[in-house]
């Protein structure tokens, strides 16, 4: 497959060009992995419209050379990061404005700006590298696409041990055993296992509670392949699902499939979250439809675009978001069934194959 870097600098260097600055000073990971192939967790990158230099520490010298190769001058800064910036700046011609990502840069480092690089003009932008991300290239879809393989392949080896009597910490742990096993990298966020009552919480985290039967056990995870995530809920019964479960849970699954069906290319992110949230809302649970449809994934498990009821940016082609709508009773349980599907030109494909239909555990 062909290198993709260079095409990302140029369209990155024509929007500086259009945001009237000089040169960007990149400091999210996700963003320098993008831009460069670098995966380290210490990095800064400058990209102006004839340099793009990459600063890094002595830990990932034989890394940065094998990620990296042509696609950025690498530096290997022995103090700090930060003082490789200063010594870099005067070294770039006409770079006298300087861009930094707003969303990323934390408040000391934003100090460092204003003290140590007070000879240039500093300027805040916003998601010009989060806006080429949205669209995912055919390298991109493969890895997700690989992602999503492996999580199911988990979460079907893991079923099979997942019993009455096991704490959620048990099971999720369970889960990601399954998830090292099957080829995952890592782990995009911590393995949602909630149970009984505890399915209630849309963020819940895996606690001491013991499976019982006829709990709801609701499980939110997910896989990361060569950087890209994916991110997969399914909800199941533990036992015999009673008739409320199985109505709750059929509504669920019903406006997952009308909004995954009903995406399509320049749709607003409110439009997508209505068809799902007016589904649910008509049969009246529409408050306990608390958050939003979905959100986009690739090298990050939350990332743009959103599926909102604020989000009024339109879906771009090639974007791979969540589908996740949800019910959720305090005191009883919740449902939520969550799907990563891809923007095409015709029209929406759902990635994941797992079973949707409602599957009572033994």
């Amino acid at each position: 497959m062909s290198d993709v870097r260079p095409a990302r600098l140029a369209l990155l260097r024509d929007q500086l060009a259009r945001t009237d600055v000089d040169a960007l000073l990149v400091s999210s990971l996700a963003n320098i992995r993008y831009l460069t192939g670098f995966a380290g967790s210490s990095a800064l990158l400058v990209v102006s419209a004839r340099d793009c230099v990459l600063l890094t520490d002595f830990r990932y010298e034989a890394q940065v050379a094998d990620e990296v190769g042509a696609s950025a001058q690498v530096r290997i800064e022995p103090t700090s990061l930060w003082n490789g910036v200063w010594l870099l700046l005067p070294t770039l011609a006409g770079v006298e404005r300087v861009g930094f990502e707003s969303a990323h840069l934390i408040h000391r480092d934003f100090q460092r700006l204003l003290e140590q690089g007070s000879r240039w003009n500093w300027r805040p932008t916003s998601d010009l590298i989060e806006a080429q991300r949205m669209s995912k290239d055919p390298g991109e879809i493969a890895n997700i696409v690989r992602a999503i393989e492996i999580a199911e392949r988990a979460l079907n080896s893991a079923l099979p041990a997942i019993h009455a009597g096991l704490t959620e910490t048990q099971a999720a742990g369970i889960l990601e055993l399954e998830l090292r096993n099957a080829g995952s990298e890592a782990y995009p966020f911590a393995s949602i296992v909630a149970s009984g009552p505890r399915s209630a919480l849309p963020h819940a985290r895996a606690g001491d509670r013991r499976l019982t039967r006829g709990d709801f056990v609701l499980v939110d995870f997910g896989a990361v392949y060569n950087g890209y995530c994916s991110d997969i809920t399914r909800t199941f019964v533990l036992g015999a699902a009673s008739n409320e479960q199985r109505t709750i849970y059929d509504i669920v699954c019903e406006a997952n499939a009308r909004a995954s069906g009903a995406l399509r290319v320049g749709m607003t992110g409110i439009a997508a979250d209505r068809v799902a949230r007016e589904y649910i809302d008509a049969l009246g649970f529409g408050e306990a439809f608390g958050h939003s449809l979905g959100h986009g994934i690739g090298l990050e498990v939350h990332e743009a675009p959103r599926l909102a009821k604020t989000a009024e940016a339109p879906l771009v082609r090639g974007a791979v978001v969540t589908i996740e709508p949800g019910i959720y009773k305090p005191g009883w349980g919740g449902v939520r069934i969550e799907d990563d599907v891809l923007l095409t030109a015709d029209g929406p494909r759902v990635l994941t194959t797992f079973p949707r239909e409602l599957r009572e555990l033994s």
